[in-house]
């Protein structure tokens, strides 16, 4: 499977929102291409160099990416998209090559969904505080559209609840990157755990 790629400082994890400012040619033509034939592009974390093509500077990215889709696409001026889009399944890659315009392209294997693990009792305060947040949002009334999660919400899936707190944590990429090529969903959010503990956010039950 041959896909165009797209280098951010960011990561999308599957499942996932990710809105995108384009502008530069090479996404230009990229994301309409795709638009037009319904197919996706991949995600890929930087790990080194800037997002935007700048001569002489090389840039360097993770070997997993996550599958973008696009829910919405508004061509705001001819040089200018606004990009809705949800994560789909991760990839790796096996072969990148680059096009004279600064557009990298890879082929890729799909990597397998996570299995569906239900959230054992002792990482149950994640998936609350998760679901705490979320409630916060609609007595704010933020509009669904505006929110940061997509339906339908997975509180008791490990996987689910590991990668949205994953979306939210001010945490440096490296780690961000760590945590989508974890294999084992529950082994992710435990991680989590031991991140919202550090951070304060909650103090869990003692046994």
């Amino acid at each position: 499977m041959n896909i165009p790629l797209f280098p951010l400082g960011s990561t999308l994890f599957p499942d996932g929102l990710l809105a995108l400012k384009i502008f530069e040619v090479r996404y230009l033509d990229m994301t309409k291409t795709c638009f037009k034939q319904q197919s996706p592009f991949g995600v890929v974390t930087l790990t080194q160099g800037p997002e935007v093509r700048i001569p002489g500077k090389e840039v360097e990215f993770a070997e997993i990416g996550t599958l973008a889709h696009m829910i919405e696409f508004d061509a705001v001026q001819p040089s200018l998209f606004m990009l809705r889009c949800q994560g789909g399944k991760r990839f790796r890659i096996l072969e990148r090559s680059l096009a004279p315009n600064g557009a990298w392209s890879a082929e890729i294997e799909l990597i397998d969904d996570d299995p569906q693990i239900e959230v054992p009792p002792e990482l149950t305060p994640t998936s609350q505080a998760l679901a705490r947040l979320i409630e916060s949002f609609e007595e704010q009334g933020i509009d669904p559209s505006e929110r940061p999660f997509l339906t339908p919400y997975h509180f008791n899936d490990c996987g689910w609840v590991a990668n949205r707190w994953a979306e939210l944590l001010n945490i440096p990429a490296p780690q961000k990157q760590h945590l989508l090529t974890m294999e084992h969903p529950r082994l992710r959010l435990d991680l989590i755990q031991e991140m919202l503990e550090e951070m304060g956010a909650f103090k869990p039950p003692r046994a």
